[in-house]
Formats: C-alpha cells, structure tokens, sequence
C-alpha cells in the first residue's frame, strides 16, 4: 500500500541519522576517546578526528599515551603523533620509558624517539642495561714467542650504553677488539705454556685497553671459556724456511752446472777450431814446400835431409813408445814371472 508523504519523510530523516551516525562512530573513534577520558588521559574529540584527517591511525597514540599516563610519565599527545608520522615505533618507545623509569635509568623522549629511528631497538638496549648480555667468541688462534700455536675462546659480558647507541659500534666491533686483544697477549707470551697456566692474564690484559670505547656497549667482563692448544707454528715456519733454502741452493748449483758445461763447450768448440787451423796449415806444407822446389829456394839435397829428419823422428818416437810398453809389461808380471 502506498505511504502517506508524512510517514514518508520521517522515514528518510530516520535513514539520514542512521547513516550519519554510522559514518561518524567510523570516522571518529567514539569507543577510544572514551577509553581515555576513563583513564584519566585528556583527549578532545576533535583531535581524534584531526589524526584521521593527517592519516595517523589514533588507537597507535592513544593506547600507548594510555599506558604513559598510568606509568606516570611525562609525555604529550603531539610528541607520540610527530614520531608516528616520523615512521617510528611508539608504542615500543612508550614501553621502553616505562622499563627505563622502573629501572631508574635516565632516558628521555627525544632520545629514546632517536634510537628508535637510528634502526635500534630501544626497548632491548633499555633491558640489556638492566640484564647485561653475554657475548661469545669463536676460537681466536694466537702464536706466543716460542712458536706454538694458541686457541682461546672467550665470553664477553656486556651492558648498553644508551647514551653511545646512536651512532656507536656494534657488536662486531666488539668481538673483533676482543680477538685483537686476544691475539696480542698471547703472541707477546713468551711460552704457551704461562698462557695455559694463567688464562686469566688474557682476561685482566685485554679489559685493561679500553676497547668499548665507540661503541654501544659498556664491557663487564671478559671470561676466556676454553682454552687450546694448535700447530706448532715455529717449527713449521722453520721446515719451510729451510726447504726454501734447499731449494735456493740446488738452484744456485745448477746455475754453476750450466756454466762449467757452457764452458766446457766453448773450450771444445776452441780446440776443435785450432786443430781445424793446424790441419789447414799441415795440408798447405807439401804445396809449399812444392812452389819453393819450383823457384829455387831450397835443393834437393836440402828436400832429402828434410826427410831424413822426418824419419828419424820417426823413429825414435816408435822406439819411444816400445820403451814404454815394456816397461809397462815388466810392471803387470808378477814376482813368479807370471802374469
């Protein structure tokens, strides 16, 4: 049946309200602002709805205004919203002043908002202040002066130092220092065997040097947890050292080899040069003595005494060399005549 225009209208004003009020208790957190006029904490409604407008979701800086409020601290709403919109994390700010205020350690807001937006983890650095952290080391290998090898592992025990974590080292840093420092003691040892007796000098040696300086840690302790022996770096240093001279040496020899054979050669080559000379001179004899023939310059008589020299020579080098064998024939008989 059709509505009276009266009924209607009423009809459509109770619609309108219906869906103004809907998009109002979606816009403007109703339930949150009460949440915070209950605990006490002073938030006008039309701040809640200007966070909508700046697009900052209102229960990320209420509820941890909340918890500041009941902690008792002092912290405004226009501090937790700038360092929402900055990207940090507020409500582990919040809970980090808490831990911090409970634990009587100073920290303000700014620099606890700092740490947090340096990329550190403000509410852990504020527990490892109140529960320092153990470190631990790998086996970090040292030579003492006697030439064997070290191996000590260590435990570092460490506490933060919030004023140093913006912009300090970190735990590498620390482990690197302290293997550092770990490798200069042992190595300024005179004997292993005083490293494996008192360990506890690598201990009080490297805490002694400072080596927290820079960094986000303050160093408790430094407890050396085992203890090792390696190679015997000396002895091996020194097998290698000798090897390398062997084989200098051996090289060295073989140059001089390689000469007195360069040598060798070139005086052979020398003398075979020479005997190629004689032999040329001998053969150009009989053609010269011919060509002096020829002009007159010697006789015959003076070409037969020539040859009778020569045969005579001869001779006495035959009878020379049946000398010798003879003698060397007496020398094989035995005293018996036999041979």
């Amino acid at each position: 049946m059709a509505l009276d225009p009266g009924t209607l209208s009423t009809l459509l004003i109770v619609g309108l309200i219906i869906i103004v009020v809907a998009v109002l208790l979606t816009f403007v957190p109703i339930t949150l602002w009460i949440s915070a006029l209950a605990a006490g904490v002073k938030i006008g409604i039309f701040t809640l709805v200007g966070m909508r407008l700046r697009r900052v979701i209102p229960s990320r800086v209420i509820t941890p205004l909340i918890k500041a409020e009941k902690a008792g601290l002092d912290v405004s709403v226009n501090q937790l919203e700038s360092h929402y919109l900055a990207g940090g994390n507020v409500d582990r700010v919040v809970n980090a002043l808490i831990a911090a205020h409970r634990a009587n350690i100073e920290l303000t807001f700014q620099r606890a908002a700092a740490i947090d937006l340096a990329g550190r983890d403000v509410l852990e650095a504020v527990q490892m202040s109140v529960n320092p952290k153990v470190i631990e080391t790998p086996f970090i290998a040292g030579v003492a002066m006697d030439g064997i090898e070290v191996k000590a592992k260590a435990r570092i025990t460490v506490r933060a130092n919030i004023d140093r974590l913006v912009g300090g080292a970190g735990e590498d840093t620390v482990i690197a220092r302290v293997g550092e420092g770990i490798v200069s003691t042992i190595g300024s040892s005179d004997n292993h065997k005083l490293v494996l007796e008192n360990p506890d000098m690598i201990s009080h040696t490297v805490l002694a040097k400072g080596l927290d300086a820079g960094t986000a840690f303050e160093i408790l302790s430094i407890d050396i947890a085992d203890i090792d022996i390696g190679k015997n770096i000396g002895a091996g240093l020194q097998t290698d050292q000798a090897d390398a001279d062997k084989k200098i040496a051996q090289a060295k020899a073989e140059e001089r080899r390689a000469m007195a054979v360069a040598q060798e050669q070139e005086m052979r080559a020398r003398v075979e040069e020479m005997h190629a000379k004689v032999v040329e001179a001998e053969a150009e004899v009989p053609m010269a003595m011919a060509e002096a023939l020829r002009s007159g310059k010697i006789g015959v008589m003076d070409y037969m005494n020539l040859k009778n020299i020569e045969a005579d020579t001869d001779m006495r080098q035959s009878i020379g060399k049946s000398d010798e064998l003879k003698k060397q024939d007496e020398e094989d008989v035995d005293p018996k005549g036999k041979r």
